[in-house]
């Protein structure tokens, strides 16, 4: 692909593509092209792992093809600084003393300093709106008239704009867990961290339903506090590792465990059986290995380069710690924690390319947008804006948790309309709502 298209001829960048045959070839109708998220995310890696997470029938008539977009994973990947350099800062909490703040400003711009040393012919043109027209390209490649396409959180987000710049390319979209292209990076950040804060009392409520529920009985409201507790216990005195006796489970990595288990309802009993350790026994072990062991740090400089180039963040330091001040009164347990490392944008050396708008992808048609009502990454409300702001728009809503519905559940009401759009490109009615199947309050589980 050309690393400027305003320049075909000049600088070429490799697009790693990965393509699983259909299974049914009389009946095959075409690709069906991926995008699990991030921005950095693998696509290549993705469906190496969860091809097996798609239904039988999107599998028997379908190419499914993963891609990792420009600057990520095998496609001319951005550089910045090694695994272990960036590990180092990305366990740290989010800052309070002067000398912590000073610490996180020297880190940031060292790292922005390393993405430019290592990849900054490449920085101005890893966007989405470039990974757009790469993956029209692609949809060339595979001798697609038309472009059949699933992507999940930031996926959606580049499907948003690929419908945008070719809506007549269009064959049929599902956009699941959708980012909002009209949201500012304080926007974004805001959300995200609210959507947190929601997807945890979602949790609550289901642990005070439990026996033995550490957090408590019958009161959301102080199962929520439990966890503040948690979290200040840990900042006074770390928790128990039995995974790396190293690495201490401190606020910050009971945070981070916290974070990462909310992402799929089905962690919920093993995070309950974690909080269970960490309460009862000072053992921090269970969450440090959903914090921690289930972490990508890796790509991290795809992430920032990405994000950073596609809407405006936060542009100075006063604006990051305002705004981290926000977040904090919205979100209590995870709003420094979200919004502290996007204090990257603000040293980055490539400024953002565009300006949060809407996308109308006037043209397409029907684009299928799905939305979970208590999803902690992509809020509804985001999902409903984009089904809105698409001209051919339509919401399916999942009533439930976790981020994205699609791969994560087996309800038939949401991947039955999914599958069947993609197959025959014919919506499901407008206002459909799925509700997600009840968790047994009985199940156990540990952290993988």
């Amino acid at each position: 692909m050309p690393r400027d298209y305003a320049r075909p001829e000049g600088h070429q960048l490799k697009i790693a593509v990965i393509r699983l045959p259909a299974k049914d070839r009389s009946r095959r109708i075409g690709s069906l092209v991926t995008n699990p998220g991030g921005p950095g995310a693998s696509g290549v890696s993705f469906l190496r792992t969860s091809s097996q997470a798609f239904g039988e029938a999107l599998r028997d008539r379908f190419d499914l093809v993963g891609f990792d977009p420009r600057g990520v994973g095998r496609s001319d990947p951005v550089r910045c600084l090694d695994f272990r350099q960036a590990e180092q800062r990305l366990l740290t909490d989010p800052p309070t003393t002067r000398a912590q703040i000073n610490a996180e400003v020297m880190f940031w711009q060292a790292f922005a300093a390393a993405c430019e040393a290592r990849s900054g012919a490449d920085l101005p043109y890893v966007g989405t709106v470039n990974a757009a027209r790469d993956m029209d390209v692609l949809r060339a490649a595979l001798d697609d008239q038309r472009l059949t396409y699933i992507g999940f959180s930031y996926g959606t987000y580049l499907g948003a704009f690929y419908a945008d710049q070719f809506p007549r390319n269009v064959r049929a979209l599902v956009l699941d867990g959708a980012s909002d292209p009209k949201l500012t990076g304080e926007q974004f950040l805001l959300g995200h961290a609210e959507g947190f804060e929601t997807a945890l009392r979602a949790f609550a409520a289901y642990c005070v339903k439990t026996t033995g529920c550490p957090l408590g009985a019958g009161n959301v409201d102080r199962a929520v506090g439990k966890v503040s507790g948690l979290q200040e216990q840990a900042a006074r005195r770390p928790l128990k590792n039995r995974a790396d006796g190293h690495t201490p489970v401190d606020d910050d990595a009971v945070t981070q465990g916290v974070y990462t288990a909310l992402y799929n309802r089905n962690n919920w009993p093993a995070l309950r059986q974690a909080l269970i350790q960490a309460i009862d026994d000072g053992d921090g072990t269970g969450l440090y290995k959903f914090g921690y062991e289930q972490e990508t740090i890796a790509p991290y400089g795809a992430l920032q380069a990405i994000n950073c180039i596609d809407k405006p963040f936060p542009a100075d330091l006063a604006a990051v710690r305002n705004l981290a001040d926000r977040a904090e009164k919205a979100a209590p347990h995870f709003g420094s924690f979200v919004v502290w490392p996007w204090l990257s944008c603000a040293y980055w050396p490539v400024k953002p390319t565009r300006r949060p708008r809407a996308v109308t992808a006037t043209g397409a048609p029907p684009i299928l947008v799905v939305g979970t009502t208590r999803d902690p990454a992509t809020p509804y409300k985001w999902a409903q804006s984009v089904a809105d702001q698409l001209s051919s728009g339509v919401l399916l809503t999942y009533d439930g948790d976790g981020h994205t519905a699609y791969l994560s559940n087996p309800e038939k009401c949401i991947r039955g309309p999914v599958e069947q759009y993609l197959i025959d490109t014919q919506p499901p009615a407008r206002g459909i709502t799925c509700k997600q199947t009840p968790l047994d309050p009985a199940s156990k589980g540990s952290p993988s």
